[in-house]
């Protein structure tokens, strides 16, 4: 079992409340969309997984499709909690979801109570767990009745499968409608997971407003937009970079001369700040009061590291935010 650091509750300001619930989040939490699917080196994946924790790092994210291949994020994670964490288990925040092609036929993709719950299940077998902390309906299925994805959440909490009820990928109106819902059914919407980060600001118009209004705590991913937020390509692609690997969800054609110019630049801004440009697209999102946590994904200790140093940085001027916009505006 890993001897946790007794230090890591020492920056009580990391922990944030998940709106107006009792739950709280670190202000950067680390997700396992990748990295540690069974493509990947195992000691890697525990290296990071430890290190996170050690540093206060107790939310960790998952979803049944994480890998790849699909479900073997939740593998390698129920492997750490047994191997290492499993005494820390009151302390850990585990998130997984339901949303995404899991299986084939039409209860294997989406939001349908069979789904959901047969996921659940699953997620449950694969992690070792008798439950998770939140259970999400990872997108909106435009095809079931929001009624009956919410009461399959609600009946994932009654049934004590999962303490929370959340939602990811929903947009402001069926937000505000599927809190409603689960209001109705006593087993409240903690959370939201939307996209977020200086390259995809949809959640500003208007979906970080409902959460705010509805009491979410509202934790974002993909912050550092797949690595591209990063110095990583600021001189190419690195053989080893999520962009090389063909499994990865970032492709070189995303990284064209207009978008890594806009990145050089900001990377301007961010030296000029003392920090590594990573760390200032996490401390982008975090200055926004209703953002709870930044889910960051870590292909090594080193990036981890820098990325929860990204929660003690400085809050930014105006005239920061002034030229950052100007910057992505160009």
């Amino acid at each position: 079992m890993h001897p946790a650091d007794p230090a890591r509750y020492a920056q009580k300001s990391f922990q944030a409340r998940c709106g107006k619930s009792g739950l709280h989040l670190p202000k950067v939490s680390l997700g396992l969309w990748h990295n540690f699917g069974s493509v990947d080196d195992y000691a890697n994946a525990r290296a990071i997984a430890l290190r996170a924790f050690d540093l206060g790092v107790t939310h960790f994210d998952l979803a049944n499709n994480y890998g790849p291949v699909p479900g073997s994020a939740e593998e390698t994670f129920g492997r750490i909690l047994r191997e290492d964490l499993g005494a820390y288990r009151d302390e850990l925040i585990i998130s997984t979801k339901a949303g995404y092609t899991m299986w084939p036929g039409p209860h294997g993709d989406f939001g349908s109570r069979k789904y959901l719950l047969a996921s659940l299940d699953q997620s449950l077998k694969r992690m070792g767990l008798p439950y998770v902390d939140v259970f999400y309906s990872h997108r909106r299925d435009p095809h079931t009745p929001l009624e009956e994805t919410m009461g399959a959440l609600a009946q994932a909490v009654r049934s004590g499968k999962a303490l929370y009820a959340a939602i990811s990928n929903y947009d402001p109106a069926d937000t505000a409608r599927a809190c409603a819902l689960l209001r109705e059914l006593g087993t409240p919407c903690v959370m939201h997971q939307p996209k977020y980060s200086l390259f995809e600001r949809t959640p500003e118009a208007g979906l970080l407003d409902v959460v705010e209004k509805e009491g979410l705590g509202c934790a974002v991913f993909s912050p550092l937009a797949q690595g591209m937020l990063t110095d990583r390509y600021l001189q190419g692609i690195p053989a080893d970079a999520r962009a090389g690997k063909p499994h990865g969800y970032l492709r070189p054609e995303q990284l064209d001369a207009v978008r890594m110019r806009k990145v050089r630049r900001l990377a301007e801004v961010a030296a000029e700040r003392g920090q590594p440009l990573a760390s200032m697209a996490i401390a982008w999102v975090l200055r926004d009061r209703r953002v709870t946590s930044a889910i960051i994904g870590a292909s090594k200790v080193a990036q981890l590291e820098q990325c929860v140093a990204a929660a003690s940085s400085a809050p930014f001027a105006s005239e920061e935010l002034k030229r950052i916009d100007a910057i992505l505006a160009g």
